[in-house]
């Protein structure tokens, strides 16, 4: 037997550093991220990464066997950063040789490469945060490195366990998920694997998966071959006629060998493209690099892990400024991506109070078979035919001797004596197999033998089968139809159908359909609809509103117990028990509490709640009674285990007591509350102790609470010291302590430094008000409550909280541009926005994001242009910290006729753009080139305007993006076109214009438009060709569709994955649309020669949003 050996060092890797995270809360509700809500609060946001590398640590714990090697990055949010095949040095992950991070994650900071584990949202919230650890050696010789973390979004605790095995080539990840809240939360769970790619590297899923579906299944499309477009990529057309000359890659060329519509094929793909196999019934998916013929197979039960999962940044211009902005020298990736309870992005499942959820999944390296077609967690095996000629393969995870390998025609009957007897068997090996030493044979396919009919087998030594694989009946599955939008809450008929749409909102984190609005549809229509009802208890208690939470739950129980005093599901009496003891009233609280256990399905977390407020009563039988109930009906409840250890001890009870804290230790070795429990020393982070204190505290346990916090060392940019604070004044109040110990921690919290501090807890309303009450004067305390009230929506009382804190303390920048945000977006008072910004920003003179922000308020107010640009120049320090000031300081040159200044800009600095927010220093790069291009042309200078506009379609890497291949460029076109005339080379011009005119639709903002501006420039160089009768056409239909858009309701998308747009300030959006079809308009009435209307057009579009670029320009352009 092979050894296990495991190793923790410190590794250094050049590394790209992330910037100090911004000290402003930042407030994106509307951000969509991923597909659901990509709020940020309470984790600080950070917008830059060092442009320069240096030598770093990183702390890495190695484990390895004879077969594989593998390295985890704990500070990395516990990422498998190397899995290697030593057999033949294969790196079967993606192995990054620098940490280069972009902004890509839901907080900033994200690197690709190895697996990153993405719960309970994607991407991982703590993907750049540091994990726990504990190396677990098991009798078997095992070793388990154990990852874990209270995630810092909703304090769940997840946990996983990178697990090498003796003799075995798999890796086997071990996930637990725990809710450790008393409230009902919603998760997914993704391995995201990367792998290394190139024009031979293929993806492969199930045979039986023939069909994919794109992001909340908003598109579908057969597979692997695209029969029509997916993308707005018409694979179709490749396979019928080819790729087209401007659309093909320039690095990684497809040899000719495989369709251009299979999608198995990362170079096929020149597009941003995620599916996700629907279907099948298989567990297994994978990679394959057919130059070093090796892979990776991933195993798991796909009852519950269903998500098979391919995302790609795409062959092409685009998708290659992605792979230099994650990797100096590594090349690109694809990701392989795993799904457990969840088969889609997004796709959240529900956890209950107190619920473990626990799986495993495996994943090991393939050698020289070729692309899987069946694999279990023993072997893989492929089966293809060419002509007469079958070929075998089979790949094992471990070694293993007299390996019968049989392929058969089945349903072939073979006579033997007269009798009929089995299958025909076509050949059959007997070897010794073991990882790095696979079978690969080739056969004769006997004549009138179909692919159809052929079955291979594999079994062990004892005769246990290990791997079998049929071809699967080419049995064509339609293609389900694409997912629906859900109508407007008054739009829905049924009550039964707003109650199962709010969930599905809630569930899902929708960012822009808040779920509310359909239940409140549902009580306007039934006041006593007992599910809304329930609903919106729920809803209330998540915002700390606890009075409104009764009022609904308690009508909840009213209509429940109608006819029936004993519901059918107790959990409206569980939520109102919460209720009641966030209200303080613990004797109602109890009784509620009894109420659910009357049924199973709340029983242990309803005697849970009982125990603690035995606890708090000093009732220790009870208390242990109703634990031990709790835990015959979950018995992995960390919580629960540890509160029955306390009350042991205090029952006296102390053998009985340490069985079951070390049989929590087992179950967990990560549990801090089980190890200070048992008295060890704690590292856990700070936020980790608050969260232990109110454990303590919630059970009454208030001197242990102290404890957890009395050596508390909140770590630098934590936020965690003013809470500190806050917790130990109110823990004392609890216990009786003395008052003037009680206000000296009080005065402490509000001289902590507020940097970072963004309170999230429901437990934290109480504990903040507590300081209010007891320390007027205090004007952080009002500043961090409004911030976690605004956070939960709570926008009016925010604002009232962030006014008092004014009031108190004046010099505070953050509180002013909060309340800057909230007279804007909530308020709806511009110009107590703007003072207040001009308030915020004298206070705190050097903070670039002030400077942004109150840009963005200036433009979103009409603020003239050249008054924008004036004071952004006064600021060129500020100017330069910050990617999109930069921008904006391009777009007012640009629109000032100082392309020259922006160009500069943009020819020098080195952007880093967000995912889903490209294009901005793209667009500004594009248009400075187009007008000093025709800035040119007008001096009569053909030749610079060609090197000007040549450049344009050749953006510099510095801007950290590329044009989208489906973005459209016929602006450059059209005026490439005009230079070439003009140096009169009149059969280019032609070309150009030909590329111009045949340009049709247009990718903006992450979506596939059928027109948008650059449908004008279409329209020119049609005219340019001669073709008028289609130029007039053109600009009819570019009219027909801006008039059709500007009277068509303004919707968000509701299955955007990304909106940049949506971020900080809330926006008119009728207003935009109206003026995004007053442009297009505008630009049909210049095409048919109606210039008189165009002026004036653009002339409204500009009083109403004087920073609209397309208008200024083309307004100049008109004289």
């Amino acid at each position: 037997m092979s050894s296990v050996t495991v190793r923790r060092e410190s590794v250094v890797f050049p590394t790209y550093l992330p910037a100090a995270a911004d000290k402003n809360p930042m407030f994106l509700e509307k951000r969509v991220y991923q597909g659901s809500n990509g709020k940020v609060y309470p984790l600080p946001f950070t917008d830059r990464i060092a442009l320069e590398k240096m030598e770093q640590a990183w702390d890495a714990v190695w484990v390895e066997n004879a077969f594989i090697r593998v390295m985890i990055l704990p500070q990395l949010g516990g990422r498998i950063h190397v899995g290697e095949d030593k057999t033949n040095g294969y790196d079967f992950f993606y192995r990054q040789n620098v940490i280069k991070p972009a902004l890509v994650g839901l907080a900033g900071p994200w690197i690709s490469g190895g697996v990153e584990f993405n719960w309970p949202q994607h991407h991982r919230p703590s993907t750049f945060m540091p994990a726990d650890v504990e190396i677990e050696k098991h009798p078997d010789g095992s070793v388990t490195v154990w990852l874990s973390e209270h995630e810092p979004m909703n304090r769940m605790k997840g946990m996983h366990g990178v697990c090498v095995h003796p003799d075995k080539s798999y890796i086997e990840l071990k996930a637990r998920v725990y809710n450790r809240t008393a409230i009902v939360q919603t998760f997914l769970w993704w391995a995201n694997v990367a792998t290394r790619v190139h024009e031979r590297y293929q993806s492969f899923f199930p045979q039986d998966a023939t069909y994919v579906a794109d992001h909340a299944k908003r598109a579908m499309s057969e597979f692997p071959l695209c029969a029509g477009s997916y993308y707005g990529v018409d694979y179709a057309a490749r396979a019928k006629g080819g790729v087209a000359a401007e659309e093909r890659p320039t690095e990684f060329v497809p040899g000719g060998d495989y369709p251009a519509n299979d999608l198995s094929w990362y170079a096929n793909i020149p597009v941003p493209t995620s599916y996700m196999c629907m279907g099948t019934e298989a567990d297994f998916f994978g990679g394959y690099d057919h130059a070093r013929e090796a892979g990776v197979v991933h195993v798991a039960n796909h009852h519950i892990s269903p998500g098979k999962k391919q995302w790609t940044w795409g062959n092409q211009e685009f998708g290659y400024a992605w792979d230099r902005n994650l990797t100096d020298s590594d090349g690109p990736y694809i990701e392989l991506m795993a799904g457990v309870y969840t088969d889609n992005q997004p796709d959240f499942s529900f956890l209950m109070p107190g619920e473990t959820k626990t799986w495993s999944q495996f994943w090991y390296p393939i050698q020289k078979i070729g692309p899987a077609q069946q694999a279990t967690v023993d072997a893989a095996v492929s089966l293809r035919v060419k002509g007469q000629r079958v070929r075998v393969g089979v790949a094992v995870s471990a070694e293993r001797e007299r390996v019968c390998v049989r392929l058969e025609a089945q349903g072939r009957v073979v006579k033997r004596r007269s009798k009929a007897e089995g299958s025909l068997v076509i050949a059959e090996w007997v070897r010794d197999l073991a990882p790095g030493a696979p079978l690969v044979e080739e056969v004769a396919l006997p004549r009138g033998v179909k692919e159809a009919e052929l079955c291979v087998s594999v079994r062990a030594v004892e005769g246990r089968e290990l791997v079998s694989y049929s071809p699967v009946k080419d049995e064509k599955k339609s293609v389900p139809p694409a997912a629906t939008e859900p109508g407007l809450p008054a739009e829905i008929a049924s009550n039964d159908e707003l109650y199962v749409t709010g969930l599905h909102l809630e569930q899902y984190r929708h960012a822009t359909r808040m779920p509310e609005d359909y239940w409140r549809e549902a009580l306007r229509r039934d006041a006593g609809d007992s599910r809304c009802l329930l609903a919106m208890g729920k809803w209330h208690l998540r915002r700390g509103e606890f009075g409104e939470a009764e009022k609904f739950l308690r009508a909840a129980v009213e209509r429940l117990t109608l006819r029936n005093p004993n519901p059918y599901d107790g959990e409206a009496y569980y939520q109102l028990g919460l209720a009641l003891r966030f209200l303080g009233r613990d004797d109602e609280a109890y009784a509620a509490f009894y109420k659910a256990t009357w049924n199973q399905a709340w029983r242990a977390a309803g005697y849970h709640a009982l125990a603690e407020i035995d606890c708090v009563r000093g009732q220790w039988e009870a208390a242990r009674d109703h634990l031990e109930r709790a835990l015959r009906m979950n018995a992995d409840n960390l919580k629960a285990r540890n509160l029955r250890v306390l009350v042991l001890r205090k029952m006296g009870r102390g053998e009985e007591a340490e069985v079951i804290l070390k049989e929590t230790r087992a179950l967990d070795p990560l549990d801090w509350w089980a190890r200070e429990i048992a008295g060890e020393a704690l590292t856990c982070d700070t936020q980790v102790r608050l969260d232990l204190a109110l454990d303590y505290a919630r059970a009454g346990f208030v001197a242990e609470a102290l404890s957890v916090l009395a050596d508390a060392r909140p770590e630098v940019g934590s936020g965690t010291e003013p809470l500190v604070s806050y917790y130990r004044a109110w823990l004392l109040e609890r216990s009786g302590g003395e008052r003037a110990e009680v206000l000296r921690y009080l005065k402490a919290a509000a001289k902590a430094s507020p940097d970072y501090c963004f309170p999230a807890r429901l437990e934290e309303i109480g504990i903040l008000e507590f300081a209010m009450a007891n320390n007027p004067k205090d004007a952080r305390a009002p500043y961090y409550l409004g911030n976690l009230f605004y956070d939960r929506r709570r926008h009016v009382e925010a604002i009232r909280l962030w006014e008092w804190s004014a009031k108190l303390d004046a010099s505070f920048s953050v509180v002013w541009r909060n309340l800057g945000i909230g007279y804007f977006n909530v308020s709806k008072k511009p110009v107590a926005a703007r003072r207040a910004y001009e308030r915020a920003f004298e206070a705190n003179p050097g903070d670039a994001r002030l400077l942004y922000e109150r840009d963005q308020l200036w433009k979103r107010m009409g603020v003239a242009p050249a008054k924008r640009l004036r004071e952004l120049e006064k600021f060129p320090a500020l100017t330069g910290l910050r990617d999109d000031l930069s921008v904006e300081l391009c777009a007012l040159l640009n629109q000032a006729g100082r392309a020259e200044a922006a160009r500069a800009i943009l020819m020098t600095r080195r952007f880093q753009p967000w995912e889903g927010g490209e294009g901005q220093a793209l667009v500004q790069f594009t248009r400075a080139q187009v007008l000093l291009g025709r800035a040119s042309l007008d001096a009569g200078d053909a030749e610079k305007a060609l090197s000007l506009l040549m450049e344009a379609l050749r953006p510099p890497e510095s801007l950290g993006e590329a044009r989208h291949l489906l973005a459209n460029a016929s602006d450059v076109q059209f005026w490439l076109g005009e230079a070439l005339a003009s140096a009169g080379r009149k059969e280019e011009a032609c070309a150009q214009w030909a590329k111009a005119a045949s340009a049709r639709g247009d990718f903006q903002e992450m979506s596939v438009r059928a027109f948008s501006e650059m449908t004008y420039y279409s329209a020119l160089a049609l005219a340019r060709l001669g073709k008028k009768a289609a130029a007039k056409k053109l600009l009819g239909e570019l009219r027909e569709y801006a008039r059709e858009l500007a009277g068509r309701e303004a919707r968000i998308d509701y299955f955007a994955t990304s909106l940049p747009t949506m971020l900080l300030f809330e926006d008119d959006l009728t207003a935009r649309q109206r003026r995004a079809a007053a442009f297009m308009e505008a630009q049909a009435d210049v095409g048919l020669g109606e210039r008189g209307t165009a002026r004036r057009r653009l002339a409204g579009i500009l009083r109403e949003e004087p920073s609209h670029a397309l208008a200024a320009d083309l307004l100049r352009e008109l004289g």
